[in-house]
């Protein structure tokens, strides 16, 4: 399986996000009505557009990006090794122009790997690059392809095998192929209070890493390589 992926040629990415305001009646009126019309059909019975605006962070139009994590492989003395540095900060343009210009100087031909990224990452990416006015970079551009010529890669597509009903988490992935959780401090459903309670970026940025490196790792196993030691792996400050 994927034995002619290049490494090399790969970035693995993964975003965390948080809902635009920290409080549901922060929002303008007209979008805590739009919110109210977004998600009538996901509110289970009795519970408030106030109540489920803890979900704003998943959906782009009602969300910002507060940390973009990036890993690479290289090779050194012939073993693979991997360096992971991190985008995050209070202004999401800031973010996203930074990880723009990291895209903007790679080859057109770079592939992009997230866990879940064709449904998340990827396309929030482009939405929120577009809400700000930054132009999105070629290797996350989809208009006008065809299904080969979109150089994404997807662990939870690849583990699918064909099967559309199938969601796998990163976390269950993990276990199943011994890998140490990347959900050890914090898991998603904490990631608004450490941005807005907390104010804790060095403790989401560890988070978004994590994912990453076991991202990283999975594919390694998908491509039937070893997993990287953890000497190998190098987070860039």
């Amino acid at each position: 399986m994927l034995k002619d992926l290049k490494l090399n040629n790969v970035f693995v990415i993964d975003i965390e996000t948080v809902p635009q305001k920290e409080n549901f009646n922060e929002l303008p009126t007209d979008l805590q009505y739009l919110w109210e019309q977004k998600t009538a059909y996901q509110r289970k019975d009795g519970q408030t557009a106030e109540d489920f605006y803890e979900k704003a962070g998943i959906l782009a139009e009602f969300g910002k990006i507060v940390c973009i994590s990036v890993g690479v492989f290289h090779l050194e003395r012939k073993q693979i090794h991997f360096r992971v540095r991190s985008f995050c900060h209070t202004d999401e343009q800031i973010i996203l122009k930074q990880f723009a210009n990291l895209l903007n100087k790679q080859s057109k031909n770079l592939q992009l790997c997230a866990h879940n990224g064709k449904e998340f990452d990827f396309p929030y990416l482009c939405r929120r690059m577009l809400v700000n006015g930054i132009n999105i970079p070629l290797q996350l551009q989809l208009h006008g392809k065809k299904p080969w010529e979109v150089n994404h890669l997807d662990t939870m597509d690849l583990w699918k095998f064909g099967d559309h009903k199938n969601y796998t988490s990163l976390n269950l992935l993990a276990a199943i192929f011994e890998l140490p959780t990347p959900k050890s401090d914090i898991d998603g459903s904490k990631v608004k209070q450490v941005y807005y309670q907390d104010k804790n970026l060095n403790r989401l940025a560890k988070y978004c890493e994590n994912d990453v490196i076991t991202t990283a790792q999975i594919l390694l196993r998908f491509k039937g390589l070893p997993t990287i030691p953890q000497e190998n792996i190098t987070l860039v400050k």
